[in-house]
């Protein structure tokens, strides 16, 4: 393989002029990748208020839905012992609240058993009820009666002759019939524990024990003090909380209520010995956040906008999209839409009527005095930000942003639009780069072989000519003698 290496034959710096050369030719790739900084920059700056925009639509959103305006908080002159939860569907309302007795499940023990002991084969025989009279009846006015629920009976077959506590507990719970049951053990054995899943008066349980005559003891295990005097004792029975409420009773299968009161979720906690007060007033709390949050992103857009498209005088420093008329009138458009009018009619007319004021760089402002005295009015603020009319002038200040913010964020709106024009530009900037790269390159090796053959040429004449002037030196020596 043949070494080159242009100039040596000549004697000119062959590497620097083509570079040179080359240089020129690769001139226009300067100014086509200050433009590509250009477009990646405007690109990033759409993504951005894309951004924003969405977050816009988010805060408008919550101030178009009911839920914003239809919030009711709860209180309690004793919230340990009673606490409550309203939903929109709650009104206005006070009353006075007694708990007599809180919801618990039904509960009872076995007798001793020897430890890892065998207790005895058959059928136990589990079914979900209310228990009455008896244990079960404060007045202790009679025999226990029991009244089965919708619930079937579950039956449990225990017919190891090895079967200890441990194995029955696992069978009894395996079998999901609505009790528990534990291995309780100490210094005199084992007791197993049987408990109803859930609290409430219709959960008492029935437990039928059928044992095999040839493995005795099972009995042991049952419940049924209707029928039979021996089994499991019971340590607690199920029952139902009892509250009163402005003098009527109502009871709940647990420690929370309902249905009591439209709209409202009451959980008891405490057996109170003094009425306890509830209070169900509009809150204004959420709907305040939630304007305080639309302004905040309102804010930050219109900010980010205005310097986008600013130019600075003094520093001649224009921003990423000053000039793009695309991104004047958006800023535009925006300012017009929250500064227009509202739904009309009785109410609010703009912004500015319930607290919120442009300021003069184009940002809003919270009067917290006047928002207050607007909060006072709920429906009307609701009307004034979730009024819809699908799309008439009667929209809601709201519903008018996020429809207009869904538009410019649709498939065919003005940022996929604008992102796909700017992309578009962007690969076209990328295909002139190259081309010029790969002129500047075809170029460079164009004139390297040129060089090349030039210095090859002109170190044979330089060599041509040396050889001449030592045969003329020669000759003039000879003609001197």
């Amino acid at each position: 393989m043949a070494i080159s290496s242009p100039g040596i034959g000549s004697g000119l710096n062959v590497k620097e002029m083509v570079a040179g050369l080359v240089a020129l030719e690769k001139r226009p790739l300067a100014q086509l990748q200050t433009t590509a900084a250009s477009l990646n920059a405007r690109v990033s700056a759409y993504g951005q208020l894309k951004s924003q925009i969405a977050n816009l639509q988010d805060q408008a959103a919550k101030l178009a839905s009911a839920s914003t305006w239809g919030a009711m908080s709860v209180t309690s002159s004793n919230a340990a012992a009673v606490s409550g939860v309203a939903t929109t569907a709650a009104s206005a309302t006070g009353f006075s609240l007694e708990v007599s007795q809180l919801a618990r499940a039904q509960s009872a023990g076995s007798p001793v058993f020897a430890a890892g002991s065998a207790v005895g084969t058959g059928t136990l025989k589990i079914q979900l009820g209310s228990w009455s009279k008896g244990d079960f009846s404060k007045d202790d006015d009679g025999a226990a009666e029991f009244a089965p629920g919708a619930a079937a009976e579950v039956s449990i077959d225990i017919t190891a002759a090895d079967d200890t506590l441990a194995k029955v507990a696992a069978k009894i719970n395996a079998a999901k019939a609505g009790v528990t049951a534990t291995v309780l053990r100490d210094a005199s054995g084992e007791r197993l524990l049987m408990r109803s899943t859930e609290t409430g008066e219709a959960q008492g349980f029935r437990i039928q024990a059928s044992e095999d005559v040839g493995a005795p003891g099972l009995a042991r295990l049952g419940f049924d003090p209707q029928n039979s005097a021996s089994g499991l004792a019971l340590t607690q029975t199920a029952q139902d909380t009892l509250v009163t409420i402005n003098g009527v009773q109502v009871a709940s299968k647990n420690n929370t209520l309902t249905d009591a009161v439209e709209g409202l979720t009451l959980t008891v906690a405490q057996v109170t010995t003094a009425p306890v007060d509830v209070t169900v007033k509009s809150d204004s709390a959420g709907a305040r956040s939630a304007i305080k949050n639309f302004v905040e992103s309102y804010n930050a857009l219109s900010s980010a906008m205005g310097s986008m498209t600013s130019y600075d005088a003094k520093t001649k420093t224009a921003g990423t999209l000053q000039g793009d008329s695309t991104a004047v009138n958006l800023q535009s458009a925006l300012r017009r839409l929250v500064g227009g009018m509202g739904p009309g009619g009785e109410g609010f007319a703009r912004l500015s009527d319930v607290g919120v004021q442009f300021q003069a760089d184009g940002t809003l402002k919270i009067d917290d005095a006047k928002l207050d005295k607007a909060l006072a009015q709920p429906e009307a603020l609701k009307k004034f930000f979730s009024a819809d009319e699908e799309g008439t002038a009667s929209d809601g200040m709201a519903v008018r942003i996020k429809e207009f913010a869904a538009g410019m964020l649709g498939s065919d709106g003005l940022f996929a639009t604008k992102t796909k024009s700017l992309e578009g530009s962007v690969k076209r900037n990328t295909d002139e780069q190259q081309k010029v790269s790969d002129r500047a390159a075809r170029a460079e090796a164009r004139l390297l072989a040129q060089y090349t053959r030039l210095d090859a040429a002109m170190g044979k004449l330089d060599a041509l000519n040396s050889y001449v002037s030592q045969q003329v030196s020669q000759w003039n020596k000879s003609s001197s003698r």
